[in-house]
């Protein structure tokens, strides 16, 4: 039987998981590029492929679907060095960065012939990266999103969607310039708007240690995806800088609408703009993946004794509930701590709670 091969550029976090969730399937090989002959090494002795290169040429030779899993400021090199190379008839070209216009623009330009390009981006992520990060359940339950080119046959869409239908995402198909604005508001927006935050108490912090010391907790966890990688985000932003403009401009109207409310001392009216929030954030699905990785966090009042923390997280994983970071708040003589378990699914978190009240009579 001839075996599908799935050519994968970049073998990292996304392009890693990818190819687990597809190696060992039935009728696919899966070939990993990367520049690096240590990264070439890495991946083969990791497992993650069946066959590594490289050299583009030998990783596109016969390849049916081609996946460009490099960072979002190389898309456009590579999908122009990919059009000059002899790629098989039907080929798929697709893709996993978190902008859409610019790829899209870039395949229309280039005018593919005999193959097609659809762009896509699995909505899902985490705070590692890397190979080491990569797992086979990283898509699981998220939005697979994918941005046809106009006049894409949909046999071909239809072969990609069988082909992703083993990352166990949903599939949804928007045109490239929707998706960018979406994304946009829901994930580059909100990442600016956290390294500003933390950005100016950090500044605050310069002639007042306090700042840092009482951010601890709360503070640190609205503000997490500000630790994003930041080479990654810089051309990210970039990428997306016009709709990023109007965005910008849209969220100063609504901080002008605070400083309003502020200055008018309108108590009605700032309730009223933090019910309008509380209602809609109650409504967005919160057991589905989305762009910002999710974290499940119970606290937990332990009581002062030796061995209790220990206790705790040998009795997690003999349930097999994957903790995920672990924090303590306070732990003074006679005093009760304060300890912080996180996890990356509502499942756990929900298992986790129920066990501290059963085995330590805690309540979460």
């Amino acid at each position: 039987m001839t075996k599908t091969r799935i050519a994968i550029f970049g073998v990292g976090l996304i392009g890693g998981s990818l190819a687990l969730c597809l190696k060992g399937k039935p009728g696919y090989t899966i070939v990993g590029h990367s520049p690096s002959q240590k990264s070439v090494d890495k991946m083969l002795q990791m497992q993650v492929v069946d066959e590594a290169t490289t050299s583009m040429v030998e990783a596109v030779v016969d390849a049916d679907v081609i996946v460009l899993c490099v960072p979002v400021s190389l898309l456009d090199t590579y999908l122009e060095e990919l059009a000059t190379l002899p790629l098989k008839e039907g080929c798929i070209l697709t893709d996993v960065g978190s902008t859409k216009g610019s790829i899209a623009a870039c395949a229309s330009r280039l005018n593919l012939k005999h193959v097609h390009f659809i762009g896509g981006h699995p909505m899902a992520g985490s705070e590692r990266s890397g190979i080491e990060a990569a797992s086979s359940h990283l898509f699981e339950n998220a939005f697979y999103v994918l941005c046809p080119s106009e006049g894409t046959p949909q046999p071909a869409i239809d072969r990609l969607t069988d082909l992703l239908y083993w990352t166990k995402a949903q599939i949804i198909q928007v045109n490239p310039q929707e998706h960018d604005e979406i994304v946009g508001a829901i994930s580059h927006l909100p990442h600016i708007i956290a390294v500003a935050l933390v950005n100016q108490v950090c500044d605050y912090n310069d002639s007042n240690s306090l700042y840092k010391l009482l951010a601890a907790g709360g503070f640190r966890d609205i503000t997490r995806i500000a630790s994003s990688e930041p080479t990654i985000w810089r051309d990210i932003l970039i990428n997306n800088r016009d709709i990023l403009l109007k965005l910008l401009g849209d969220w100063n109207t609504k901080v002008d609408e605070f400083i309003q409310l502020l200055e008018n001392e309108d108590a009605e009216g700032i309730a009223s703009q933090f019910q309008k929030a509380n209602d809609f954030r109650r409504s967005v699905p919160d057991r589905r993946k989305g762009m910002l990785p999710s974290q499940y966090d119970i606290y937990v009042d332990i009581p002062d004794q030796p061995g209790i923390i220990g206790a705790i997280a040998t009795q997690l994983g003999q349930q097999q509930i994957n903790l995920s970071n672990l924090h303590i708040f306070e732990s003074r003589d006679y005093v009760p701590g304060i300890l912080r378990l996180s996890f990356r699914k509502q499942d756990d978190a929900d298992r986790a709670a129920q066990l501290l009240h059963e085995q330590f009579a805690i309540h979460v």
